[in-house]
């Protein structure tokens, strides 16, 4: 068997090959805890949130490690459409602020999101709420904690029903 390399030593072999033993790259051992904001008013949302948890669990660059509460609220902005669901999501990750933002922006487009105008229906909304206890005001994209979320009931709620995360609400 070419690619494997045998060590014997008495009445046993040590067998190596590039997956056996497997080490994670240093770069995966870097943990980013974030804090991300989940909405939607078209079709299903409820089941599409309990898809979105499953989609998360398969996602090796996600770790799921809590929920909060889901809260069913009216819209703001364009006020002519259903009520929202919305709830948060705590997530570990190794990847950047960035690379998250881009991440969750794919998982919307795979749940049907579409950018129709400004606080449009939507199928999925997610928001990046809090990384860290970083402070993110230099990329155009992307701010955090997100500015608004102070505002709105569809994060203050949900917040409060989050457990074991004091040091996440003191940085927020």
């Amino acid at each position: 068997m070419s690619g494997y390399l045998y060590k014997k030593r008495q009445n046993r072999t040590l067998i190596k090959s590039s997956h056996f033993p497997y080490r994670t790259r240093e770069s995966q051992k870097i943990r980013n805890v974030a804090l991300i904001g989940v909405g939607g008013n078209v079709g299903n949302t409820l089941r599409r949130f309990k898809r979105l948890l499953t989609y998360i669990n398969r996602e090796p660059r996600l770790k799921l490690l809590a929920t909060s509460t889901i809260l069913k609220n009216p819209p703001f902005g364009y006020l002519e459409q259903a009520d929202f669901f919305n709830t948060l999501i705590l997530l570990e990750t190794p990847l950047s602020a960035m690379e998250l933002l881009h991440l969750l922006q794919r998982i919307e487009q795979h749940f049907g999101r579409q950018r129709l105008f400004k606080n449009a229906p939507r199928t999925l909304d997610l928001d990046i709420i809090a990384f860290n206890k970083e402070k993110i005001k230099k990329i155009p994209k992307l701010i955090v904690p997100h500015p608004y979320y102070k505002e709105r009931e569809s994060v203050t709620a949900p917040l409060r029903s989050l457990k074991g995360v004091k040091w996440l609400k003191r940085a927020l």
